[in-house]
């Protein structure tokens, strides 16, 4: 059996960063981690390709080849799916998809042979037994929750590690706060399910063996969400990160409560964690109670990322404006809650409705949808009539961003997040595409841009205010070309109402 597993394309998001990867020789953030663990479940007599469209093109000879191909997708990557399901139908190759935006919304989707919904643990083997018995069914769905420890380690060899910036990883499925925007607890429940410690190292020294000495994104729902498992967990990677004289530099998704545990920060410190994603929403306590944002009620939020910040750990952070309770002076608020945590990172979104989730079915009960989700919230797109004015929200929204990532506001949250970082002392190679990565920020900010003069304050007070994190102000600096050019492409954009 010859099997094609097809990542389709993102979109140019927020978080692609496809404005400065080329400077940095890299095609790609990270590969699928589903697709790739998908493909260590299939039959190992079965031969496999793999494409990431991301990285490399779909030839027809390509899918020729294959006997099925396979599709997994997030929702942003809708339409490049339809794409590819397009060109498989045209050439006669069956397709059989899965991931997140099938199994929120499969009946969109037309021209696909098999949909294996849900996680794959449970309904691929049911899927693969019916394929060998030549009766398999158009669906497979179950609303039951795999135990994650027979899910088997990614097939690696299936990809050129060279072409991303950074490889991922799971310890966890899963999230015990039930926020009304998020679809989480839909894909994967608010019990959070974990890999056992074995596990999860052999996962790590398969990544090791590919030669890989960087970046590591556990991209866990909520890597906190059972913090008793965690703390159990923490002192395993710690004991193998330092036989193994820390390769990997850790990030992951978490929840501002982890401020409230030193005990937790220092461990998860010594595990070689450097950069935490959080979502803070929004500085408006009724807007916080209306999506029942749990872990952020009644905090100083501002106080919680610079205590995470000063024990040597980035946060990047998520922040919404459309709730029905915020006021028309949310968009001040936001840029200010911004500007003070030095968050440099800022992924600031429109509310969207994302299917089955339960703002969706109350927006649904209220006659308020407008269209599906396009997944990405930061397209300026409103997929609900909100209650404040649509061109209000939507103004106001192109507003903050506008005024977070102009040069100086950039520059000035890097100075207030390094004036608040307090770095570990670790050694580490600076590597060559780092190197490259100063370069060019010198000669497209330093020389040919339009905010040279910011740039070079920001670099000469980084210099000497901040000698040993000056390598932390070069690569933010640098980051900000990616993002300014998203934001003029949010500016540009009209949006739906």
């Amino acid at each position: 059996m010859n099997t094609l597993l097809v990542y389709p394309q993102y979109p140019d998001t927020f978080w692609s960063f496809k404005h400065i990867l080329k400077f940095l020789s890299k095609k790609a953030l990270f590969p699928p981690l589903g697709l790739l663990t998908i493909a260590a479940m299939l039959p190992k007599e079965w031969n496999k390709n793999f494409i990431d469209l991301n990285v490399s093109t779909l030839q027809d000879e390509h899918i020729k080849w294959a006997d099925y191909v396979f599709i997994s997708a997030m929702i942003t990557q809708k339409e490049s799916v339809k794409e590819v399901v397009d060109r498989c139908n045209k050439l006669g190759t069956k397709v059989i998809a899965g991931g997140p935006v099938f199994t929120t919304g499969h009946e969109e989707f037309e021209g696909i042979d098999h949909f294996v919904l849900g996680e794959a643990e449970i309904t691929l083997p049911l899927f693969l037994k019916d394929l060998r018995n030549d009766c398999a069914k158009q669906v497979y769905s179950s609303d039951k929750y795999p135990d994650i420890k027979l899910s088997p380690i990614p097939l690696w060899n299936l990809i050129n590690i060279d072409h991303y910036y950074m490889m991922p990883t799971q310890y966890s499925r899963g999230c015990p706060f039930d926020c009304e925007f998020c679809d989480i607890i839909i894909l994967n429940g608010r019990v959070p399910r974990t890999k056992n410690i074995s596990q999860l190292l052999q996962e790590f020294y398969a990544l090791y063996k590919t030669g890989l000495r960087g970046y590591v994104f556990i991209v866990d729902d909520n890597f906190i969400g059972n913090k008793a498992k965690a703390m159990k967990i923490l002192p395993a990677i710690i004991k193998w990160q330092k036989e193994n004289k820390y390769p990997f530099r850790l990030m992951t998704q978490l929840t501002l409560d982890l401020a409230d545990d030193e005990e937790l920060i220092q461990m998860m410190v010594h595990a070689g964690f450097e950069r935490f994603f959080v979502g803070l929403e929004t500085p408006n306590k009724k807007s916080l109670d209306e999506c029942n944002k749990f872990p952020n009620k009644g905090r100083d939020m501002v106080a919680a990322v610079k205590t995470i910040h000063n024990y040597g750990i980035e946060v990047s952070g998520g922040f919404i404006v459309g709730f029905d309770n915020d006021p028309k002076s949310i968009f001040d608020s936001q840029i200010s809650l911004i500007q003070n945590t030095g968050i440099i990172f800022a992924m600031v979104g429109l509310l969207q409705a994302l299917p089955k989730t339960r703002l969706y079915n109350r927006l649904r009960y209220e006659g308020r949808l407008l269209k599906p989700s396009s997944g990405n919230n930061m397209d300026s797109f409103l997929n609900f009539i909100p209650k404040m004015d649509s061109e209000t929200v939507i103004n106001g929204y192109k507003r903050i961003l506008q005024t977070i990532y102009s040069p100086k506001n950039y520059y000035d949250r890097i100075n207030t997040f390094l004036e608040d970082f307090k770095p570990v002392k670790r050694p580490r190679r600076i590597k060559f595409y780092e190197i490259k990565g100063f370069i060019q920020s010198i000669w497209h900010l330093g020389i040919v841009g339009g905010e040279k003069g910011e740039y070079w304050k920001f670099i000469i007070r980084s210099f000497f205010k901040h000698p040993r994190k000056f390598p932390e102000a070069i690569i933010f600096a640098f980051y900000g070309i990616h993002l300014r050019k998203v934001v003029v492409a949010i500016s540009k954009s009209n949006g739906f109402i």
